[in-house]
């Protein structure tokens, strides 16, 4: 009598174990499903930008390369580094040193501020319809 106890305490445990594990993969389900319907609901899937159809277009590349920057340097990711290639990345390092060291307090909070990020805020109507409904 006491060992079929003993085996009834020991397979229900067993079954327990199995429900939980049951239950909790349905939870995960559930909640994955959920967040991805919210997702692709709210039309944040669509600003995904590491998504293929997202990157930019070959002509996109191209006008980014033609307007070129004087102001930004890119160093070659590829081919041997040699004296002349490590002396230009070096001048050009300097510069970006110089245009940080040029700020009074680098590491204040006021350097990341769109001014100072150039980042272009408001501009057009829409600032001047925001400034008059502020006043």
């Amino acid at each position: 009598m006491i060992e079929e106890e003993k085996q009834k305490k020991r397979s229900s445990g067993a079954r327990n174990l199995i429900i939980m594990g049951v239950l909790s993969i349905l939870i995960a389900v559930s909640t994955t499903g959920i967040s991805m319907a919210i997702y692709h609901n709210s039309g944040d899937i669509y600003l995904d930008r590491s998504r293929p159809g997202f990157l930019p277009d070959e002509a996109e590349i191209k006008e980014e390369e033609e307007s070129g920057d004087e102001n930004e340097y890119d160093f070659s990711k590829t081919g041997a580094v040699t004296r002349d290639s490590l002396e230009e990345y070096l001048k050009n390092l300097a510069i970006e040193e110089k245009a940080i060291d040029a700020y009074e307090e680098p590491f204040n909070d006021k350097v990341l501020q769109d001014d100072h990020l150039g980042i272009v805020v408001g501009g057009g109507e829409a600032a001047s319809a925001d400034a008059e409904v502020q006043e």
